[in-house]
């Protein structure tokens, strides 16, 4: 039986609909346009052609793998981010529209030093944050640190596709393990904050995520404890020290910060009015 586009996209999102998927039509147009290298709005331009058998089948199977609750950018193997298309796999967390919150706040205020600037990424994952100010800030560069080789591997991918790989040192290690006697203008991270009790409730593309990535400690403020105490060593005068934080944490991870000795400590917002990102400096 001949199908076209149209149609088989309306299969598909019935089914995606009936099982409880969130955005069933953008999860199968995305898929779609993925098995046929093509842009999404093509499957609107083209919605009668009719697909050859080989495609749909490749469709379908990848669909099936949505309906297990695998998610759509690792079945892809990208995810845009600041206007980038990231390589992702299931070795890192997917970049999310959040932290690009914490990600151009650190990169305008760096912007704003107006010379050659250093910046640290803790537990950088994909390289999302630190590969895009880097892409945008040509005076500046980065170390990126991250406990899992397989992330760090990811992260080199991304570096080598935007051709910021000239200007960033990575480095395999528990935080600021592997930068003892460095120095930065800033210190970013987007760490673990899921509390560990709360792992299992999560939903199913999220636990498909790393748990490393997710996992914050019994209160799911163990990083954020650690960022404050370490940072200042790492941090020049005046140094900024940023983190995107999960909901309801942004308070207390303030007050972490204040007790490590931080002025000017400031939370934001993200566009839903979310308190996502608390931010502070090194006053010597």
């Amino acid at each position: 039986m001949k199908t076209s586009i149209n149609e088989t996209l309306k299969s598909a999102t019935r089914r995606l609909t009936d099982s409880g998927i969130d955005s069933p039509r953008l999860d199968a147009e995305v898929l779609l346009a993925h098995v046929l290298n093509c842009r999404r709005l093509d499957l609107y331009v083209d919605a009668e052609k009719i697909l050859p058998l080989e495609k749909i089948l490749r469709f379908n199977e990848l669909i099936s793998r949505r309906l297990e609750g695998m998610p759509v950018a690792y079945l892809t193997g990208t995810r845009e981010f600041m206007g980038l298309k990231f390589s992702v796999t299931p070795d890192v967390l997917i970049p999310r529209p959040d932290t690009e919150i914490v990600t151009e706040f650190v990169g305008e205020f760096l912007r704003a030093l107006n010379r050659e600037v250093t910046f640290a990424d803790i537990g950088t994952g994909s390289g999302a944050i630190c590969v895009s100010i880097l892409k945008f800030i040509k005076l500046a560069r980065s170390c990126a640190v991250d406990v899992s080789s397989k992330a760090l591997e990811v992260a080199e991918l991304n570096a080598r596709k935007f051709h910021v790989d000239d200007r960033i040192e990575f480095f395999c290690g528990d935080m600021f393990a592997p930068l003892s006697g460095k120095i930065f203008d800033a210190i970013v991270s987007n760490p673990p904050y899921i509390p560990t009790g709360e792992l299992e409730t999560l939903q199913a593309e999220v636990q498909s995520e790393p748990t490393l990535a997710l996992d914050g400690g019994t209160d799911g403020l163990t990083f954020y404890r650690r960022l404050a105490d370490a940072s200042p060593k790492f941090l020049s005068s005046g140094g900024l020290l940023a983190v995107e934080v999960g909901i309801n944490q942004a308070s207390t991870v303030k007050d972490l910060f204040t007790r490590a000795g931080f002025v000017d400590v400031e939370i934001l917002r993200d566009l839903s009015g979310i308190e996502r990102v608390v931010c502070g400096r090194k006053i010597s």
